[in-house]
């Protein structure tokens, strides 16, 4: 494929790359400045199993994208600007887009610290800019998608090198600026995406104006300029245009640290080194890591303390100006003191229920109080590794705490159903479950139907990774491993997080 010439004269390496240890790796090709984490990305993001270059993982999206937007009329240079938002590592499309699926709503994250000039000043035109480039690429990759979601990302880390305390009103200030450019400039592209096709809303302005002044240079004017051009669209194109989404391999490809507008918790990265933004603190603030070191050492911190309560208003500040928005943070209240443990007796009735979950074999056992109340579960894994049966052990033992504490069985129904994750698929040797999506899913299906006789719970619904490969036509053996290439084995759970 032949690439773009944004891409000419960029130095690259090549590393083999797979996002979690479970797929087989993958040889990838990117800038040679990139982390092996946004190697690990590229290749969960683009499609098939082979080699990969990221420029020409780009071109395979940005190339018949830009060519509908070009059909369609639209002179803006989209292919443009596509090669060097990801170039910059200011923002990309989420899955969808790159493995060309248009059953998901498509989603496009913008990394807030990549907008900072060489002058440390955040450059809120360009902000604007890839805003709507985002929110035109979406429509044109997904054109019957009526909700989209353009959200932004690593507020954490735009905060620290601004120099702003994520706690303070002037960070919840500059949130709600950036968040009201977000949407005035999304919901404007979508008006004039609504002029070349019909529109599937009328345009509505039920989010507030933004704040009157912010700490950062020239936000509040873009802020207002952004809303002032979505009124000037009488439609829109889509039902719902921002969204601020749970992270995935976007964040690692641009080298988010932080996903959403969540706080930065800790300042060590994963490997125990400082994190950028808590290097960008320490740099706005004039202070080298041996002064930090010796702070930290005498029992202060250089870095300004987050909690809970700051990433709850963080939400509260942000969450009016966007269409989708994750769930409230909760803050943990002191815990009360715990109730009384009810011991089960020595001599404890209970059962022991032998299945299969998608062919790996599970012992339940229980152990029940005198009133035939559940008081103790056993999870035995025989066949699976030794880490894994430790943490179905550990799992089971902290349950039967809680069950002799007092917590309510359908608490955990409610919490540990409809997980997923291998092995599952169809439950054989146990009449109350028919399929599951874990072997947590399928233990507290099969308690909720024997302890508290529920049978409200919806079918599991299996996907064709949890059923048994082609090569064998009978139940699964305990040691049948998926084929490598199987869609089982393309199965991805990277998350970006910050401790």
């Amino acid at each position: 494929m032949k690439h773009h010439r944004s891409w000419q004269g960029i130095r690259t390496r090549r590393v083999e790359a797979s996002p979690d240890p479970d797929s087989a790796p993958r040889w990838v090709t990117l800038p040679a400045s990139w982390e092996d984490s946004a190697a690990a990305g590229l290749a969960d993001l683009a499609p098939g199993s082979g080699a990969i270059s990221l420029a020409g993982a780009a071109q395979g999206w940005i190339g018949p994208v830009a060519a509908r937007a070009l059909a369609a009329g639209l002179e803006i240079p989209l292919a443009e600007r596509l090669h060097r938002l990801l170039l910059l590592r200011r923002g990309a499309p989420t899955e969808p887009v790159w493995r060309g699926d248009t059953a998901e709503p498509p989603g496009f994250i913008l990394n807030l610290p990549a907008f900072l000039d060489s002058g440390g000043q955040f450059d809120c035109a360009d902000f604007a800019e890839a805003a709507e480039t985002a929110v035109l690429t979406l429509a044109f990759a997904a054109p019957s998608s009526r909700e989209i979601g353009i959200g932004m990302a690593d507020l954490a880390g735009l905060l620290a090198a601004l120099g702003i305390d994520y706690g303070s009103e002037g960070a919840r200030d500059t949130a709600r600026g950036l968040a009201a450019i977000l949407r005035g400039r999304a919901d404007a592209a979508s008006g004039l995406i609504a002029r070349i096709a019909s529109p599937s809303r009328p345009a509505s302005f039920d989010w507030p104006s933004p704040p009157a002044r912010t700490p950062v240079i020239g936000l509040a004017e873009a802020a207002r300029a952004a809303r002032q051009v979505a009124c000037e669209h009488e439609g829109l194109r889509h039902r719902a245009t921002t969204a601020i989404r749970a992270p995935g391999p976007v964040e690692a490809l641009l080298g988010i640290e932080t996903g959403g507008i969540a706080p930065s918790f800790s300042p060590l990265n994963q490997s125990g080194g400082l994190t950028k933004a808590a290097r960008a603190w320490l740099g706005v603030s004039g202070m080298t890591a041996e002064e930090a070191l010796a702070m930290m050492i005498s029992g202060d911190s250089p870095f300004p303390t987050v909690s809970t309560a700051a990433h709850i208003a963080m939400h509260d500040a942000v969450a009016p100006y966007v269409n989708g928005m994750p769930a409230r943070p909760v803050e943990l209240k002191a815990v009360a003191r715990a109730a009384p443990r009810r011991e089960l007796p020595s001599r404890r009735a209970g059962y022991t229920q032998k299945a299969s979950v998608g062919g790996h074999k599970v012992f339940l056992r229980t152990g029940n109080y005198e009133d035939g109340s559940l008081g103790e579960i056993v999870v035995g894994l025989h066949k699976e590794s030794a880490a894994f049966r430790g943490l179905m052990d550990n799992f089971a033992a902290a349950v039967s705490l809680g069950l002799q504490h007092g917590v309510p069985l359908d608490a955990y129904v409610e919490a540990f159903t409809f997980t997923r994750f291998g092995p599952a698929g169809v439950v054989e040797g146990d009449p109350s479950v028919g399929a599951a999506t874990s072997l947590l899913d399928y233990a507290f299906r099969h308690l909720a139907a024997n302890y508290l006789d529920r049978r409200d719970l919806p079918e599991a619904e299996i996907d064709d990774a949890d059923l048994p490969t082609p090569r064998d036509s009978g139940p699964l053996l305990p040691l049948d491993l998926p084929a490598e290439g199987s869609a089982r084995a393309r199965r991805r759970g990277f998350r970006v997080v910050s401790k």
